[in-house]
């Protein structure tokens, strides 16, 4: 370093300190609940504050066998695969800090701890952490860097596990403790685990790995195989490392049961265009893993299978024999690749590049298809008989959040080839169904009555596919406002159910239309309208992704898969929730562009709330669509609720489906809208309708 470097450091490092004394620290999320124990000498002891301070121990003693301690340690609640949702024994910051949800980044010092979460998980957080740990919310004011350039003094080091962190944010993350005089460095070791100990769950010896039938697939694995080498060819690669789990059991049609909610199996692949590499714990694979994947053979389309950890030998092996390969780039609720797996190569072979895989999984094939239709009729048979049966009950016993959640998942679990669910059930009563993030919990767990609006969100998985669907109900009568809300968050439902379009249109310029029923009351809802959903898979799934102001280049292709939802949310009183998902289709006609014609199709059938429609402020055109949409509830649900002898249900899904008048007479309509404040079409439009139906009828 030259003499006018070493000095220009020198001063920025003297204006830094200053400028950190000048400033105030940063604050967090308030808890209330910690306010009355600041300045007590003596604070309470807790499982969870002897872990903090073993980790802060490990910092000093165990965390690098090169260069001195760490002065602060990054934890995410990710694992090795960067899944949100983790098995056991990988869920480290559930175990260091007690907190029991997902999305999360931890950061400790040795006088401090910080949680980075989204604002949904919030409230749990308060309710589950100890007052050791200060809250902060993701994509706030303060970020990590931040926090830690306020606790951690010049050119120390920031220690992270390389194998929980994707590539990209590695990168962001260094960039930004550079910038605060910080460097983050690499600790192979994970610190958690090493005060974990003993204590870590073993992995469970009954994970068999499940071969997804072809009638399921649609379609073989070797048939999968030969595309992805093509796609890589064409890309010049000579390999892919497959680290995401859910490609990995899309690629070899295989399921397992290693995470929650997501039908996978912890392992990786290598594919070149020569060899197929399983990387898997060997207690896993049965004689039928064996023939399925066609281990006993040696060409180019059988499978080996090693052990799952000598995947990192074997990548700094055939490292000195590839030129080039691919490793997984971001692409929407996909974070890519690990920075372990990353920095095992040579920067100048990896090819950073969106996983192939992603585009064949999203075009579901016809099999596959008619499996998600057949799924969701399971699925809205299961709403239909746990919702009944919570209705018949409901006076005559006490209900609460987590009551109805047990209800809401017993049901489905008990239909034909149920697998699990596909997410956590929310089930949000009153002011919760205010809170757009609302997890529900036993910390945050109300009884339910019939004065509010109940939210409940909810999905399965099912060997013909996946399924997520939000219903809002009231057991009560509902106000005029809520009527409103709903009817207007239906409208925009309704909406985009029967668009047509190019094949060319973006899905984020699709938001606009289902947002603009509820944009006209000036409100609107923080979460993406839609997101792709897997068969038999994740209930989010890449590419597709629904939200405005999100420059996507990705497009909607015949035979994906994605949600849609609309929501209102009146703070401390109610909110309205509805998710379906549709199917992309083509209709066989071409816009004058030559794209192709694509249309959606509803694949959810669950009734909507009739008490908390408000037909009059629906157009003909939308209660014909609600119209038609019930028919086809009526129809197949109704069947699958008969096959099952559950008339119970049947009479309540039949009640909840009635048809409804879509036009009315003048006089019915003048008094429905009286003072104009609902009109839902001008009135010289709405004589024409009247005209236009009568003639026919005459003639």
């Amino acid at each position: 370093m030259t003499t006018a470097k070493w000095i220009w450091r020198l001063l920025l490092n003297i204006l830094l300190v200053l400028g950190a004394v000048a400033a105030e620290p940063p604050r967090g999320y308030h808890r209330e609940i910690c306010q009355y124990r600041k300045g007590k000498l003596i604070q309470p002891m807790s499982l969870y504050h002897s872990r903090l301070l073993a980790l802060r121990e490990q910092m000093q003693i165990r965390a690098s066998l090169q260069g001195p301690e760490i002065y602060g340690y990054i934890l995410p609640s990710t694992d090795e695969h960067l899944n949100q949702e983790v098995a056991a024994r990988d869920q480290r910051l559930c175990y260091l800090t007690g907190y029991t949800g997902v999305r999360a980044v931890a950061a400790i010092t040795h006088h401090g701890a910080a949680v980075w979460l989204e604002k949904r998980y919030a409230q749990q957080a308060d309710g589950e952490l100890d007052c050791d740990w200060e809250i902060y919310l993701a994509n706030g004011n303060v970020s990590i860097a931040d926090w830690l350039g306020s606790r951690v003094h010049l050119d120390k080091r920031v220690g992270a596990d390389p194998h929980l962190v994707p590539h990209q944010l590695w990168a962001e993350w260094e960039r930004e403790l550079e910038d605060k005089f910080l460097k983050l460095v690499k600790v192979n070791n994970n610190l958690v685990d090493l005060i974990w100990g003993a204590e870590r769950p073993e992995q469970p010896k009954n994970q068999v790995i499940q071969v997804q039938a072809r009638e399921f697939a649609g379609e073989n694995w070797q048939d999968k195989i030969r595309e992805l080498r093509r796609r890589l060819a064409h890309l010049g690669c000579d390999a892919m490392v497959v680290t995401s789990l859910t490609e990995i059991a899309y690629l070899l049609n295989i399921r397992g049961t290693d995470i929650p909610y997501t039908p996978v199996v912890k392992s990786y692949v290598i594919v070149s265009q020569d060899d197929i590499f399983f990387y898997v714990d060997h207690e896993k694979i049965s004689l039928g893993i064996d023939l399925h994947l066609r281990t006993d053979c040696f060409n180019e389309d059988c499978v080996k299978i090693k052990e799952y950890h000598q995947i990192w030998s074997d990548i700094r092996t055939y490292a000195q024999i590839w030129k080039r390969v691919l490793v997984s780039a971001p692409c929407v609720q996909d974070l890519g690749t690990s920075e372990a797996i990353y920095s095992s190569m040579p920067g100048k072979i990896v090819v950073e590049y969106i996983s192939p895989i992603i585009f064949m999984r999203a075009q579901k094939n016809s099999d596959e298809q008619a499996g998600m239709r057949k799924a969701h009729i399971r699925d809205g048979a299961a709403i239909c008989e746990s919702m009944s049966n919570m209705e018949a009950r409901f006076q005559t016993e006490q209900w609460t959040e987590e009551k109805i959640k047990y209800e809401v998942e017993l049901w489905r679990l008990s239909q034909k080839h149920a697998k699990g669910l596909s997410l956590r059930t929310v089930v949000a009563y009153g002011e919760h169904s205010a809170l757009p993030y609302y997890i529900s919990s036993n910390v945050t767990n109300i009884e339910v009555s019939d004065q509010s609006l109940l939210v409940i969100e909810s999905g399965g998985q099912y060997l013909e596919g996946t399924t997520d669907v939000s219903r809002t109900f009231i057991f009560g009568e509902p106000t005029h406002d809520m009527k409103k809300a709903y009817t207007n968050v239906l409208a925009g439902i309704l909406h985009l159910a029967q668009l047509k379009f190019p094949a060319d249109l973006k899905p984020s310029e699709v938001d606009a239309l289902v947002r603009s029923m509820v944009w006209k009351d000036m409100t609107d809802y923080p979460q993406a309208t839609g997101h792709g959903i897997g068969a038999y898979g994740s209930v989010e799934e890449p590419p597709i992704s629904v939200a405005y102001g999100k420059n996507s280049s990705f497009h909607f292709k015949q035979g994906y898969f994605f949600s849609s939802e609309s929501g209102y949310y009146k703070r401390d009183d109610f909110g309205v929730r509805l998710k379906n998902v549709l199917e992309v289709i083509d209709t066989g006609h071409r816009h004058p562009s030559g794209a192709h014609f694509l249309a959606f199709q509803d694949v959810t059938l669950v009734p909507y709330e009739p008490k908390l429609i408000d037909s009059t402020l629906l157009s003909a055109v939308e209660k014909r669509l609600l119209n038609e949409y019930n028919a086809k509830i009526r129809n197949d649900i109704g069947d699958e609720l008969k096959r099952l002898g559950n008339m119970r249900a049947f009479y309540w899904m039949m009640n909840k489906t009635r048809h409804i008048r879509e036009y009315l007479p003048e006089d019915e309509y003048r008094s429905a809208t009286a003072g104009g404040s609902h009109t839902s079409l001008p009135l010289v439009s709405l004589l024409v309708m009247i005209i236009a139906a009568i003639l026919p009828a005459r003639s």
